[in-house]
C-alpha cells in the first residue's frame, strides 16, 4: 500500500496532529478519542511504511517522514479547499463562515466592525486570529485566513491589500510621568526616559525603530513585550514610556489613566489594509465584508473614538 490510500479523513487528522503535536487536542478537535486518533495516525503510518511521530519525554515530535508528509498533506487540503471556494463562489453563497487574521492592534477596533457587519448578515459565522504583523502576513500567504486586518502587508505579490482607515500612534506615559503635563515636547526630551517597545516582527516595533532612526533617536528599552496590554499596564506602573497605536490606548486615555506625551511631529500616521491572498477567490461574504470594511471602516472606528471620548471625566 502507498500514502495514495490514505483517506482525505485521515490527512486532515494527521494534519492536525502534526501542527498541534497533541493527539488529545485532535481528538477533541474531530469528535474522537485519543485511541481513535493514534489508530488513524498508524493507518497512515501503514500506508507511507514510515513512522510520522516520534515520543520524546511525554510529548511527541515529528519525524523527517512525518514533516515530508505534512508538507505535501498541507498542500492537497489547500487544494481541495479552494476547489471547495470556487464552487461555492459560483453558487453565489452569501452566508458561511469566514476567517479573519488580525494583528494584535487590530483586536482594538475588529470586533466592533464585525459586530455591525454580522448585524446586517445574522447568517455568517466568523473567526478572528490574531498574531503580530509576520504571523498574520503569513496566515494570509498561506490561505489560512480568508481576510485580515492589517498595517501594510510584507509581502506584496502574495498579497492583494487596500487601505480602508487612519492608524495613528502615539507615545504615551503615566500621568504621574514629570513630562505629562508639557504643552509641546521634543524627541529628544526623551533622551532621559526609559521606554517599553513590541517584540521584533510586530508592526508597532517596526514602525518605532523606523521612526527614532529616522530622527536619530536612540531609546533607553527596559523592557519589550508580545502584548499591548502589557505594556499598558507597564505604562501605567512608571516603568517607562511607550509608542503605541492610539486605538489601543484610547480608552485609557479617556479614563485618565494613561497620558499622551504631546511630542513634535506625532502622531505618526499609517492606515489600517484589509487583504486576502491574491491567488485564492473570494466568496461572495468573504468580498462583502471586505468591501464593508473599505466604505465604513473609518466612520465605525470614529464612532468608537467618539464614545470613549464621552466618558472623559467632566463630559
Amino acid at each position: 500500500m502507498t500514502i495514495q490510500h490514505a483517506t482525505l479523513r485521515q490527512l486532515q487528522i494527521f494534519t492536525a496532529a502534526a501542527r498541534n503535536l497533541s493527539f488529545a487536542r485532535v481528538a477533541e478537535q474531530f469528535g474522537l478519542t485519543p485511541g481513535a486518533v493514534s489508530f488513524q495516525i498508524k493507518q497512515v503510518e501503514g500506508h507511507c511504511s514510515f513512522p510520522l511521530f516520534e515520543r520524546v519525554g511525554r510529548g511527541v515530535v515529528l519525524t523527517e517522514a512525518g514533516r515530508d508528509l505534512l508538507e505535501h498533506a498541507t498542500l492537497i487540503l489547500q487544494a481541495l479547499d479552494n476547489a471547495d471556494r470556487r464552487m461555492q463562489a459560483l453558487k453565489g453563497v452569501t452566508g458561511g463562515n469566514v476567517t479573519i487574521g488580525l494583528v494584535s492592534t487590530a483586536k482594538y477596533i475588529a470586533p466592533h466592525m464585525v459586530s455591525r457587519f454580522q448585524a446586517e448578515r445574522p447568517g455568517v459565522s466568523i473567526h478572528l486570529q490574531d498574531g503580530n504583523r509576520r504571523e498574520v502576513n503569513a496566515m494570509v500567504a498561506k490561505g489560512e485566513v480568508d481576510l485580515a486586518i492589517m498595517g501594510r502587508p510584507l509581502d506584496a505579490d502574495e498579497l492583494l491589500a487596500e487601505p480602508f482607515a487612519r492608524h495613528p500612534s502615539i507615545i504615551i506615559c503615566a500621568p504621574s510621568h514629570p513630562l505629562a503635563q508639557a504643552p509641546t515636547l521634543r524627541l529628544s526630551d526623551l533622551a532621559d526616559s526609559d521606554f517599553i517597545a513590541r517584540e521584533e516582527g510586530a508592526g508597532t516595533r517596526a514602525l518605532t525603530d523606523a521612526y527614532f532612526q529616522g530622527q536619530g533617536f536612540s531609546p533607553h528599552i527596559v523592557m519589550t513585550s508580545s502584548s499591548n496590554e502589557t505594556i499598558k499596564q507597564a505604562v501605567m506602573a512608571g516603568i517607562g514610556v511607550a509608542l503605541l497605536s492610539r486605538h489601543t490606548v484610547n480608552l485609557e486615555l479617556a479614563l485618565g489613566m494613561l497620558s499622551e506625551l504631546r511630542v513634535e511631529g506625532l502622531p505618526l500616521m499609517r492606515s489600517w489594509y484589509i487583504a486576502h491572498r491574491r491567488s485564492l477567490p473570494l466568496l461572495p461574504v468573504h468580498a462583502q465584508l471586505r468591501s464593508y470594511l473599505l466604505e465604513r471602516g473609518q466612520a465605525i472606528i470614529d464612532s468608537l473614538h467618539a464614545g470613549h471620548r464621552a466618558l472623559a471625566p467632566g463630559t
